[in-house]
């Protein structure tokens, strides 16, 4: 399948829809079935103990699965999350960028399934890993 939006359109798409990630989240690769994208963490991500917020990494995995979407079938601002599972793995560090990799598994009419891996620059193994599912509205 061919994609709608390119890396500087999703990006477009993340300052008009979405202002409140968009300087924080960077598009860094559009592959065939899915893209990766780079959370520049800032101090208001961090937690107690030293390291990257739960809902900062749900953020960042929901943010990745919807732009993998929406490079698929364009921009569609009001598919949304209807399920979601995450697994905190490992302690991500706090003063490096988070990278995730989103992958598409099935992409419907109607739904979308797809998977984020996340990493902390610098560690090689996972620190979460999430799956998603999608409700994309009729055209």
């Amino acid at each position: 399948m061919e994609h709608k939006m390119d890396i500087p359109g999703l990006q477009s798409f993340l300052v008009e829809a979405f202002p409140q990630v968009a300087g924080e989240i960077e598009v860094t690769d559009l592959a065939e079935d899915g893209l990766t994208v780079r959370l520049a963490v800032q101090d208001k991500h961090l937690r107690p103990g030293g390291t990257v917020s739960g809902p900062t990494m749900f953020m960042l995995a929901d943010v990745a699965v919807y732009l993998a979407i929406l490079s698929r079938i364009g921009p569609v601002a009001l598919a949304v999350t209807t399920n979601c599972s995450i697994d905190f793995m490992r302690k991500p560090a706090a003063g490096a960028d988070l990278y995730c990799i989103a992958r598409m598994h099935k992409l419907g009419r109607v739904l979308a399934v797809g998977d984020a891996m996340i990493y902390s620059a610098g560690q090689e193994a996972p620190v979460a890993r999430a799956t998603l599912t999608y409700a994309i509205p009729p055209k």
